[in-house]
């Protein structure tokens, strides 16, 4: 199975791991966070298949997620509530995120990424 690539392109980090994936022979499919919205359907399943707390998926350094205030209804709302907001809108997403298979890694840490998708 292909790797599926979630980034925002002009995003750093989003640039460094697409390097990474390029420089390392990795096929995979590029999606534009922004323009294709995770779906609540793709968050939760992403959220079990990553084995990570729901707040990881949050893009804790983005303007839109402070405007609206997320840092104490994270601690406090539902999983199912934070899906709902996650959802809404591709820049409240933490990214790059990859999934491949039953994998899925959320940021860019190359020792990680090394272990888990080459």
């Amino acid at each position: 199975m292909s790797v599926l690539f979630i980034e925002y392109p002009k995003c750093t980090t989003c640039r460094k791991a697409k390097k990474y994936l390029q420089d390392n022979n990795i096929e995979f499919i590029d999606r534009h966070i922004a323009e294709e919205n995770p779906t609540k359907e793709e968050l939760k399943d992403w959220l079990e298949k990553s084995n990570l707390p729901i707040n990881k998926f949050f893009n804790t350094s983005g303007v839109l997620y402070r405007e609206m205030g997320l840092k104490d209804k994270v601690k406090t709302a539902s999983v199912d509530e934070l899906l709902d907001i996650l959802s809404t809108n591709g820049m409240l997403v933490k990214r790059p995120i990859i999934v491949k298979d039953n994998t899925v890694l959320v940021g860019f840490k190359e020792e990680e990424w090394n272990e888990k998708i080459k």
